[in-house]
């Protein structure tokens, strides 16, 4: 398998993930950006270890990928979209050179088609967005590991998302992680400042008490209802932030989720969180 250090073993159950990934190029420039962003980047660094191995490939949910119809990039070799504004001149030249996985992309059109779930292939070189590359470079610095990237639909319809995840499931036993790439907790750039403490607490709350005290059809349903939680549409005026996660859920729907990372005042304002579901190697 492809990556450095030990394969994921045959028949292993690989966790899926749903992760923030941070503002911006921001691991480049964490001295320019406000507050401590080392709890997020030590979450990140700990997902190699806690799944035991090195996966055959990441199939990556980003945010930053909306299509009328589910997506999957097929690309051998994807290029870098530097979709993010008024950072350095530098950071529009970071490289993440890691492979794509044809075969692993066929693999979820099949799944796909046989869930009865329309799904699309781009395969002309649509590039890493930084929902992707800047999260991995911090989970796979070596950029050995192949990525596949899979977008979210626009209709935003959170029942899709779950299921979408449920037919992927399988791939966690073929070695494949899926990682759900957004921001969870709180999506709302035109409100980031001290007015955005308060409401992302309250969703975060209860997203946690959800993801972590819920479990199966139970979990799903509260998912399906999140635009009722407490201050929903204060941390989500668009959702294409928390679907990621849903996708994450969806794929291991029957098991057990903890809070693998959790910052209060992340940037100085807002409570943060991430997930696990399924069990670390």
């Amino acid at each position: 398998m492809i990556g450095n250090g030990q394969p994921t073993r045959t028949g292993t159950r690989l966790p899926t993930y749903a992760i923030s990934h941070g503002g911006g190029p921001w691991p480049w420039i964490k001295e320019l950006l406000p507050g401590d962003l080392t709890p997020l980047e030590e979450s990140l660094a700990a997902i190699p270890g806690e799944i035991g191995g090195v996966p055959r490939a990441v199939l990556m949910v980003s945010a930053h990928w909306e299509t009328t119809d589910f997506t999957v990039q097929s690309h051998p070799s994807p290029p870098m979209l530097y979709d993010y504004g008024g950072f350095p001149d530098f950071t529009y030249h970071l490289q993440y050179p890691a492979p794509g996985s044809p075969e692993v992309a066929a693999e979820v059109v099949e799944l796909l088609t046989g869930a009865g779930i329309p799904v699309e292939v781009e395969d002309q070189g649509r590039g890493f967005d930084h929902g992707v590359f800047v999260p991995l470079a911090v989970i796979y610095p070596d950029a050995g590991v192949p990525v596949v990237q899979f977008s979210v639909r626009r209709d935003f319809d959170p029942a899709a998302h779950l299921a979408v995840g449920r037919a992927l499931a399988p791939l966690r036993d073929r070695g494949v992680l899926i990682v759900g790439s957004g921001f969870p907790s709180y999506h709302d750039l035109s409100n980031f400042g001290s007015g955005a403490t308060e409401p992302s607490r309250q969703f975060d709350t209860w997203l946690t008490e959800t993801v972590v005290g819920h479990v199966g059809a139970d979990r799903s349903r509260r998912l399906e209802r999140w635009a009722e939680a407490p201050s929903a549409r204060l941390a989500h005026p668009r959702e294409e932030h928390l679907l990621p996660l849903l996708v994450a859920v969806g794929a291991a729907e029957a098991e057990a989720g903890v809070r693998q990372y959790h910052q209060e005042g992340f940037m100085n304002t807002i409570d943060s969180s991430a997930y696990r579901l399924g069990q670390p190697a």
